[in-house]
């Protein structure tokens, strides 16, 4: 399919294909905030843009500037609106409000970044298959985020034209992926006001028809970028002049996978990434790192946190190498309010594309658990919500994809949602 250059009378079928040919990791998605600003716009809300939508010192995980600057004119050259991206700077994120009434302010939160991995490319893969494969080379939709944006967009759709007596917001994150985005939005201030908060994913291995209320206790998480600063030396000729950075990070891995788990809930801990560019001949000076956590509890993700930084100065005191470390992303946990996931349900069940609906916990770690616990702080209530996509091979893998037909039942759910809890 050809790019669009504009959202305006696409399906949302087609707006998600063509996110998902234009994938754009966190805080990359200039393309993508700028369509959707485009469309919005038109739609009548009022839009807030990139520096706007977050507390831009907050972000965590941001890329180097000439890696922003790079996909910044890519989305120029692919079509994106010049007016938005001048709006945007070099920050990314969309947030769109419409008031039409004195009632509640309600929200919702859909995530927009891809991941940083290749696509698969045969024709197993549907969206290989059917030419909206991401062009964008180890940038992938494999986590269903472009499917979010286009359930987004529909809900814009769903509400411009029949008002309600309340103001809607809509919360298009950047950055999910890593934990990088919902911090910096729940701190924008945009989420103070809010009433009601939806936040919702689909697939997560449920079948296309199935609704999920509450996907609920979800671990909290952080992730560290470590770097072991050595010294370098030949490595046949002086080796005892060097000071090896490789060395010190081998011995942290090992030692990490040991800490012990704690008694009180689950704990995790994972290297998922290890660098070393460096000659076989030249004794190692630097090696780099990206370390995450989780624990059920923020106390517990605080115990591994703690003490993975004893294993890595250990390490690096072991080998007499320096060590720093910076967060490359964090998330906390939450617990969804019963009164708004009674009220998904009681919606959920007037929609005839949905079987079943049920609840179930997460598992895994989520961002928007930020912007749920700000409007909860603030009194309001919220839920992490579900839509079954039968998705054909897992989250984060090559071969991700999902049932677009689960677009429009996620619209069709939260547009209901949305009208009961405006009363």
């Amino acid at each position: 399919m050809d790019r669009l250059s504009t959202f305006e009378g696409c399906t949302l079928t087609e707006i998600r294909r063509d996110l998902h040919r234009h994938a754009e990791a966190g805080w990359k998605e200039f393309r993508t905030s700028a369509l959707l600003a485009e469309s919005l716009s038109s739609l009548g809300y009022d839009v807030h843009l990139g520096p706007d939508t977050v507390a831009p010192d907050a972000r965590m995980g941001v890329p180097p500037a000439d890696e922003v600057a790079t996909a910044r004119e890519r989305a120029r050259e692919e079509g994106a609106p010049e007016t938005y991206l001048e709006q945007m700077g070099d920050v990314t994120g969309v947030i769109a409000t419409k008031t039409t009434g004195d009632g509640p302010t309600i929200g919702l939160r859909t995530d927009i970044d891809a991941l940083a991995r290749q696509e698969a490319m045969d024709d197993d893969h549907r969206p290989a298959a059917e030419g909206f494969a991401s062009v964008h080379p180890g940038e992938m939709h494999a986590c269903g985020h472009d499917a979010h944006a286009a359930i987004g967009l529909g809900i814009a759709r769903a509400f411009a034209d029949t008002p309600f007596d309340g103001t809607l917001k809509l919360f298009f994150q950047a950055a999910e992926e890593g934990g990088r985005g919902g911090k910096p939005m729940a701190e924008s201030g945009h989420l103070d006001d809010v009433d009601h908060l939806l936040a919702v994913h689909v697939g997560l291995d449920e079948p296309t028809g199935t609704v999920v209320s509450s996907y609920d206790a979800p671990l909290s998480n952080a992730k560290l970028d470590v770097t072991f600063e050595g010294a370098p030396a030949h490595a046949g000729g002086a080796p005892n002049e060097g000071r090896n950075a490789l060395q010190a990070a081998t011995a942290a891995i090992g030692n990490l996978y040991g800490i012990a788990r704690h008694g009180d809930g689950t704990t995790r801990i994972n290297v998922g990434r290890v660098a070393a560019d460096n000659a076989q001949n030249v004794v190692c000076e630097e090696a780099t790192m990206r370390v995450e956590v989780r624990g059920e509890t923020h106390a517990l993700n605080e115990y591994m946190l703690e003490r993975t930084a004893q294993v890595l100065e250990g390490a690096a005191t072991m080998h007499d190498v320096s060590v720093e470390t910076s967060l490359y992303g964090r998330t906390t946990t939450f617990q969804n309010d019963s009164a708004v996931v009674d009220v998904v349900e009681s919606a959920a069940e007037t929609v005839d594309a949905v079987a079943s609906v049920v609840t179930t916990e997460f598992g895994g770690s989520e961002d928007a658990s930020y912007l749920i616990r700000r409007v909860q702080e603030r009194g309001g209530t919220a839920t992490y919500l579900g839509v079954g996509a039968s998705n054909p091979d897992g989250h984060h893998t090559a071969y991700f994809d999902v049932d677009e037909a689960a677009i429009d039942v996620a619209v069709e759910v939260i547009e209901a949602t949305i009208a009961r809890l405006a009363g």
